[in-house]
């Protein structure tokens, strides 16, 4: 029989990681864009950030630059800020921001046929350096096809300015690959998934760094955003090996994208996902007090009510979360996990 398997990877040609690198912004875009134009898709608070001091940075160097200001990560940006990029047609892209405005780049890149380079501000989660582009469409949150940058520029000295809180969120984001590789090797065993055994270990080996080091992760440290983001691109890397979200997106993404449609709390991705991590490792039966104990060195809150949330509305999360992804076969199974089982499991936890 011929064999006739085959698999699209993408990877980054150059990713720059450190103290002070946006200034090498000019030289990656003019490395790789398809003309001498570029299109930079920030935020207002983002382009304070960073997104001004890479409009400087290509405008004085020759390069015919425009600013596309947006907000959130859902299907109405996504349509105006496509239209404006067919009327200006750009030689590449530039997402400045923390994951919203990065997960539009991408995805615009990917319609649209052009490349980007990713700039965040932010280490909040691992979508900075993935080809999966998390949008909201019809009050639902879907992880659709996009493309990896072309380049990265991590600036470490820009991302310490941000809050403690994002850090933390990121470093979660990263450790719930500890739930969701469990979940892959579930449905492999079970349904026969097809899975990728380095793409796991890769995920798993970051989420593991990050726990053995939490101690070092400390607030307005430039080396702890550097402990972060290197196992955020491995994260990344690691979807991109496997063609799919699945090493880094499990039971718990689930959990948390419940929680985000019903918008009611006002925790940030990465905090979502420690509490469904915390919570989808009881239910494998594995070492959740360890996860717990890591998010509480992280000052990372896993409680319920810290973020808004009653416990009907977690327990609500927890029992239909398998309905947002119904072909993603996780630890929560086919059905709902109903209420007394979902009401035990964040008891436990301490979740609520």
């Amino acid at each position: 029989m011929q064999f006739e398997k085959f698999k699209v990877m993408q990877f980054p040609r150059e990713v720059l990681v450190g103290h002070r690198v946006l200034g090498q912004v000019y030289e990656l875009a003019s490395r790789y864009a398809r003309s001498a134009s570029a299109t930079i898709i920030t935020g207002d608070i983002t382009y304070k950030l960073a997104g001004k001091e890479v409009e400087d940075s290509l405008s004085t160097s020759g390069m015919k630059t425009s600013v596309i200001r947006t907000g959130g990560a859902n299907s109405e940006n996504l349509d105006k800020i496509e239209s404006e990029i067919r009327n200006i047609s750009p030689g590449i892209l530039i997402g400045v921001g923390g994951g919203s405005k990065i997960d539009l780049t991408k995805k615009v890149a990917f319609d649209l046929g052009i490349s980007y380079i990713s700039v965040p501000t932010s280490p909040s989660h691992d979508g900075i350096a993935s080809p999966r582009a998390s949008l909201k469409r019809d009050n639902h949150f879907l992880s659709e096809n996009a493309v990896m940058p072309i380049a990265i520029i991590a600036d470490t000295s820009v991302m310490v300015k941000a809050p403690f809180r994002y850090l933390a969120a990121g470093a979660a984001d990263v450790i719930s690959n500890e739930t969701a590789v469990l979940d892959w090797k579930l449905a492999h065993r079970l349904r026969g998934e097809e899975m990728s055994s380095s793409s796991a270990a890769l995920a798993e080996y970051a989420s593991h760094e990050l726990l053995e080091k939490v101690n070092m992760i400390l607030p307005g440290v430039e080396e702890s955003v550097w402990l972060v983001v290197k196992q955020i691109l491995a994260s990344g890397t690691a979807m991109a090996i496997a063609s799919s979200s699945r090493p880094a997106s499990g039971s718990e993404h689930l959990f948390s994208h419940a929680l985000e449609m019903q918008g009611k709390g006002s925790a940030i991705h990465g905090e979502y996902c420690a509490m469904g991590t915390v919570v989808s490792m009881y239910l494998h039966g594995g070492d959740w007090e360890r996860i717990r104990d890591a998010f509480e060195t992280l000052h990372l809150s896993i409680k319920a009510k810290d973020y808004g949330l009653s416990h009907e509305d977690v327990i609500k999360a927890l029992s239909e979360a398998h309905n947002i992804r119904p072909e993603r076969f996780t630890i929560l199974g086919d059905t709902d996990l109903g209420r007394s089982a979902s009401e035990k499991a964040l008891e436990i936890t301490g979740i609520i």
